[in-house]
């Protein structure tokens, strides 16, 4: 395995400028820094992320605030943090994961003042959230997953909720269907003003009045159970329902079986689109769910790019960019009953 020695003699520079055009500690000439990034082609050699962070006084580390333990990994999420965790090391940094849910902005606050990372990725935004204070107090650079109510000045990806809901009703009442429920995340998400499922809700009711539809939404707990009783509970309020849109991976599979245990087939009788997922997901259903695919490993890339380019003091980008989830037809929709039940 090439060392940073060996690079030095191939560039036929000192070790001292290797370290420095690999640090940036001091400045090198163009023409050098070319040697020795060549030299370090032809050998192959990679350079150590720690010796690097030593030398410059970075950790060259960037950390993930996701509170896993609260809401569990989903096939988006493990997107996101794949792609997030590459392109990290594409551009020289690890990526760790810090588990604080939005009531520890103090916890957040300290690792930051211990210079554990040079720069965070904010996921499960709230529209209202102290760990975005937090964070602007430390003077710490980070990239939000998500949208505060007020982006002014922060740097920030996420779904575009309007466009999908808009997308996702749009399919379905081209099928023929009028009477559409959603099944959305939680009460207490709802509660915390989870930017998500606000958004979600808002933008299907938006996109059904603006058809002269009468939108029907409910929210569920992550669970299969629950997402049995919200599909009762929507059957229950709309008989005439033949449709469905989800925005809960894990409720949507008790939602199926509630709708086959009462003797409607999907999708001949009940239409069932699940968004902000991934066919992956969706695949384990059967049928398998026509989904509107979450652009997890976008949202990773794009993040961490604009988090690396904040770290190195340049300009994180446009706040928001926002990217609409993509149709991916399965096996759960098809045109409604003629006529529709009513």
């Amino acid at each position: 395995m090439a060392t940073m020695q060996d690079v030095a003699r191939r560039a036929n520079v000192s070790l001292s400028t290797v370290s420095y055009a690999l640090s940036g500690a001091r400045p090198v000439s163009a023409s050098t820094k070319a040697r020795i990034d060549e030299a370090m082609r032809e050998l192959g050699f990679r350079p150590n992320a720690l010796a690097q962070g030593l030398a410059s006084r970075r950790s060259r580390t960037l950390a993930l605030i996701f509170p896993a333990m609260d809401v569990g990994i989903s096939g988006t999420v493990t997107e996101f943090v794949a792609s997030a965790a590459r392109t990290a090391k594409e551009h020289g940094y690890h990526l760790v994961l810090w588990p604080f849910g939005a009531d520890q902005a103090e916890e957040i606050r300290d690792l930051v003042h211990q210079g554990m990372a040079d720069g965070v990725l904010l996921m499960e935004v709230r529209l209202q959230d102290d760990r975005v204070d937090a964070l602007h107090t430390a003077g710490l650079p980070f990239t939000l997953i998500g949208r505060t109510a007020d982006v002014d000045g922060l740097t920030c990806v996420d779904i575009d909720f309007d466009r999908t809901t808009e997308d996702a009703v749009a399919h379905l009442v081209d099928l023929g269907h009028r009477h559409i429920g959603f099944l959305n995340h939680s009460a207490a998400s709802h509660a915390a003003r989870y930017a998500p499922t606000l958004r979600g809700q808002q933008g299907f009711r938006e996109a059904m009045v603006r058809r002269g539809l009468e939108p029907h939404d409910v929210l569920c707990h992550e669970s299969p159970g629950a997402g049995r009783e919200a599909m009762a509970e929507l059957l229950a309020r709309e008989p005439r329902m033949t449709a469905v849109v989800t925005m809960n991976e894990i409720a949507t599979f008790g939602a199926t079986v509630e709708l086959q245990d009462r003797g409607l087939r999907i999708p001949e009788d009940f239409s069932v689109l699940s968004i902000v997922t991934s066919p992956g997901v969706g695949a384990m259903s059967n049928p398998p769910l026509t989904t509107m695919h979450a652009p997890g490993a976008e949202l990773g890339r794009l993040g961490v790019e604009a988090l690396v380019r904040l770290v190195g003091g340049g300009p994180g980008g446009p706040a928001p960019v926002l990217i609409s989830c993509r149709l991916e037809i399965g096996g759960s929709t098809a045109p409604a009953r003629s006529p529709d039940r009513s």
